[in-house]
């Protein structure tokens, strides 16, 4: 069975600074019509940043749409057309102040596909050199070191809710098999 759906029309309803709502009108694949809502994001990048010690860089801010103060890996927005590596270079840098002499991608991640186009690219950043960090004017961070074992325990436990840094965070432990972290 053929699952795709058809766009027939499209009809923008807000156009903002970060995400656009777009209600389309889609051929299902029975033949039917349904209207679909899509919000557009340019998309963004998450690293995991790894210390030779085996320390995460994490940021706690505050996060307006849940109303609470979250624990992340640092991430930002692309800005369009930007290549993800650059956008997770810049990112770090900003809320960290860390450099990094190597990175591995560690694929996308689709956070909500029933109705955002959004795409994020998780790295590993290694080799780290640090200088000062220079977030956004309005973002206020609060950075943390948590060995990449601990990291994972509390992601296991449900004490972070962020999907990036869940997925980042068990990725990096498969990938460096969790050697030296422990």
């Amino acid at each position: 069975m053929d699952l795709r759906e058809t766009p027939l029309s499209a009809r923008y309803e807000y156009e903002g600074r970060i995400i656009n709502l777009r209600v389309d009108e889609a051929r299902l694949p029975d033949g039917g019509a349904a209207a679909r809502e899509v919000v557009e994001h340019p998309g963004g990048v998450g690293v995991i940043a790894l210390t030779d010690e085996g320390e995460v860089l994490l940021v706690r801010q505050y996060r307006y749409p849940y109303g609470e103060i979250t624990t992340e890996i640092p991430a930002g927005k692309r800005d369009r057309g930007e290549d993800p590596l650059e956008t997770g270079k810049r990112e770090l840098a900003e809320e960290t102040g860390a450099t990094a002499d190597h990175f591995t991608h560690l694929g996308v991640l689709y956070p909500t596909p029933g109705y955002c186009d959004e795409i994020i690219h998780l790295y590993l950043a290694t080799g780290l050199h640090f200088a000062e960090m220079h977030p956004d004017e309005d973002e206020f961070l609060d950075v943390q070191r948590l060995p990449l074992a601990e990291l994972v325990e509390r992601v296991m436990a449900g004490d972070i809710p962020d999907a990036k840094t869940q997925i980042a965070a068990l990725k990096a432990w498969k990938l460096t098999e969790g050697r030296h972290y422990e």
